[in-house]
């Protein structure tokens, strides 16, 4: 099992750029693949990223491909969300999540572990 706590969420202006922060609990965190979702108001919980168990692979949503990205460090037990040009749209409250059997990155089903999110408000 493993334990998810994310920060670094914010106020921002649009274009402007944010560092999202999770940290994992456990020996065992370079067993997971890591992803982040978010969930904006009166909206369901929507995928935006995931990375894979060496930090080799990552995919991303179509909306925040060339904006955000995803990276880990294994030897912190920490996945990092980089949001960059960010837009009024990118409102929401942003989750860490971990899998320990997915397969593929593409697989955007709901993960294992979730942390307790972080907001990110984008002002126009």
């Amino acid at each position: 099992q493993v334990q998810l706590v994310e920060s670094g969420g914010g106020l921002v202006q649009a274009g402007g750029s944010l560092r999202l922060s999770c940290a994992a609990s456990g020996r065992t965190f370079s067993t997971y693949v890591m992803g982040w979702f978010r969930q904006a108001p009166g909206k369901g919980r929507e995928f935006v990223a995931a990375i894979s168990r060496s930090g080799a692979a990552t995919y991303y949503t179509d909306s925040v491909k060339g904006r955000f990205t995803i990276s880990r460090d294994n030897a912190k037990n920490t996945v990092l969300l980089q949001l960059n040009s960010l837009k009024p749209e990118d409102t929401a409250f942003y989750y860490c999540a971990a899998d320990r059997d997915r397969q593929r990155l593409s697989n955007t089903r709901p993960y294992d572990y979730w942390g307790q999110g972080t907001q990110v408000t984008v002002s126009s």
